[in-house]
């Protein structure tokens, strides 16, 4: 049996601006993870940097960070057994029109023809990306 995993996931402003915060949160705990820690916090320019580090330099960057600084976000210490895999699945694809229905972004999710896609929920893809972002939020 493989050692209990630890992830980041942040629930998006537009999660928060639209009052899914709780549904969210339920279908992590539904699922049977651990919420760790738990806090709302406005994201600051300079963790953005650091988090999205690999995407500083792309064109669709400021997009991003006008999305991510358009209202406060909720972050999350989440652990269990496959809990990266589990809450990317629980997730669904990154763009919500395709997003398969019974995922968080299938169910809630909308294009909203912004320049940055707003699809509620960001969770760590690899133990070093969770490692690299949970130190950014926590």
């Amino acid at each position: 049996m493989s050692e209990k995993q630890t992830t980041l996931v942040l629930i998006k402003p537009d999660g928060v601006r639209r009052g899914l915060v709780g549904q969210i949160l339920a279908r992590i705990e539904t699922k049977g993870y651990l919420l760790d820690d738990i806090r709302m916090v406005q994201a600051s320019e300079e963790q953005l940097a650091t988090h999205y580090h690999e995407l500083v330099n792309k064109p669709f960057y400021p997009g991003i960070v006008r999305y991510m600084t358009s209202g406060p976000l909720v972050a999350l210490r989440v652990s269990g057994h496959r809990v990266i895999e589990g809450v990317r699945a629980l997730s669904g694809a990154t763009d919500p029109t395709t997003a398969a229905a019974g995922t968080i972004r299938g169910d809630y999710g909308y294009d909203t023809g912004s320049d940055a896609i707003e699809n509620l929920i960001h969770s760590s893809d690899s133990p070093q990306s969770a490692e690299h972002e949970l130190a950014v939020w926590f």
